[in-house]
């Protein structure tokens, strides 16, 4: 459960809020030498000043790929080619783009929890198994079951907190 709310922070982490962060392309996929590759993994990102970000991928072949994913994230960035580096420019936040990435941000909290309560289905699965096979009284799977319920509770509310605070950011101009 900790995986997926940790997931969900790294994938709000992914939205920007007006201002270039290295986080907002590092963890993209991109297509390359016959896999899927995370950003950060066959370039270097930098942060120049505060509404750009400099991609310089180690293989001039991978230029294209990585422009692909930029358009594909749909994250707002427009890749800016010369030669071997990329640029992105982190566009100023229109009232209509934060409302969409809020959406976005919603979707991505929605994820996390299904996460989190696919994590909780496959541990009450796992304990009414373990019931069948061994001893164990029904106060003692009802001590565990309530216990895996309020792991799951925290684990959502710990989203919803982290959903929270993406919107307060996202809103903030």
């Amino acid at each position: 459960m900790q995986q997926a709310v940790e997931h969900t922070a790294s994938e709000f982490r992914s939205l920007h809020t007006g201002k270039a962060t290295s986080a907002m392309v590092e963890n993209l996929a991109v297509e390359g030498y016959g896999n899927r590759l995370k950003l950060k993994e066959i370039a270097t990102i930098t942060v120049p000043d505060a509404r750009t970000i400099q991609i310089q991928p180690w293989d001039r072949g991978m230029v294209p790929p990585i422009e692909k994913a930029i358009l594909l994230a749909n994250i707002g960035l427009s890749p800016v080619t010369t030669g071997l580096l990329i640029r992105c420019l982190v566009p100023e936040m229109s009232g209509d783009r934060r409302k969409e990435l809020i959406k976005v941000a919603h979707g991505m909290a929605e994820e996390g929890r299904v996460g989190v309560r696919a994590v909780r289905q496959e541990f009450m699965s796992s304990v009414k198994q373990a019931k069948k096979v061994g001893p164990m009284s029904e106060d003692e799977l009802s001590r565990i079951e309530k216990e895996i319920q309020k792991q799951t509770d925290q684990a959502i509310a710990a989203i919803d907190d982290l959903l929270a605070k993406k919107e307060k950011e996202l809103l903030s101009i």
